[in-house]
């Protein structure tokens, strides 16, 4: 089915030091709140692919689309990433993003790493979060995690993993090793962010795929400990990405949600 056209802009800002490129989509109807899109540990503005025009088109809203640093064409990774990276992305990077592009109170998108940020961004400013949508996130290390990281390492040396993340990204090694690196890293198996969501109060979707190869129904479970309110939705024949493996229902339920919000 062909996608409305939707007014798009391509820029870029600096921030923290770093150029990040952006992607912004205009809205389509007035006061809604923006949504802003946050990708996955290998992911792009690109990888992202139609998803955002899409969720533009059928939602009326405002959506903003960025690489972070060392990701497609924002600056390129120049050194190894700490164990803190996600912490700093949502307490440091955002923070002055959205400053920048003057978006207030946005409903954050946030896949993976992605839904990490944006539950560490929500935890530090509960009152600047109209809501999360959580696709796959993570708030603590599993062995399952690291076991397909690992197989994705073996991946990339030994099938054309590389020249595929290459159409993405600006330099496919960079952005493989800062995330595959740190991830495999001994001191990243304590990395736990469960503490941060005693203080989110703002509307919460998570969305999970029942083969999800990167994380179990335990980080759904710890998230509803800590947020009784927040809204599950598991996706059958779904792995680790429900906008590329589910994209009708995922779409579905992201335009209720925000429906909902008005």
């Amino acid at each position: 089915m062909a996608i409305p056209n939707v007014a798009r802009v391509k820029g870029e800002v600096r921030v923290d030091g770093r150029r990040l490129e952006t992607l912004r989509f205009a809205p389509s109807i007035p006061g809604l709140p923006t949504l802003v899109m946050l990708h996955e540990g290998l992911g792009s503005i690109e990888l992202w692919k139609e998803f955002p025009q899409s969720i533009a088109a059928r939602t009326g809203s405002g959506v903003l689309v960025y690489s972070r640093y060392g990701h497609g064409g924002s600056d390129r990774l120049d050194q190894g990433r700490p164990v803190e990276y996600m912490h700093h992305e949502a307490e440091v990077v955002l923070p002055l993003l959205l400053k920048e592009l003057e978006i207030e109170r946005p409903v954050l998108l946030g896949h993976s790493d992605g839904g990490s940020i944006a539950l560490l961004y929500a935890g530090r400013h509960p009152e600047s979060a109209r809501g999360l949508v959580l696709a796959a996130p993570h708030v603590f290390v599993e062995d399952l995690s690291v076991e397909s990281i690992e197989k994705s390492r073996t991946l990339y040396q030994t099938t054309d993993l590389w020249s595929r993340l290459g159409r993405y990204h600006q330099d496919a090694d960079a952005t493989f090793w800062g995330w595959n690196n740190i991830w495999l890293d001994p001191g990243f198996r304590s990395w736990n962010i469960e503490s941060c969501l005693d203080s989110i109060t703002c509307p919460v979707l998570v969305i999970q795929g029942n083969n999800d190869e990167y994380g179990t129904i335990q980080q759904i479970e710890a998230i509803q400990k800590r947020i009784p309110s927040a809204q599950v939705a598991m996706l059958p024949e779904c792995g680790h990405s429900p906008h590329r493996d589910q994209p009708e229902a995922t779409l579905s339920l992201i335009v209720k949600f925000l429906t909902d919000l008005r």
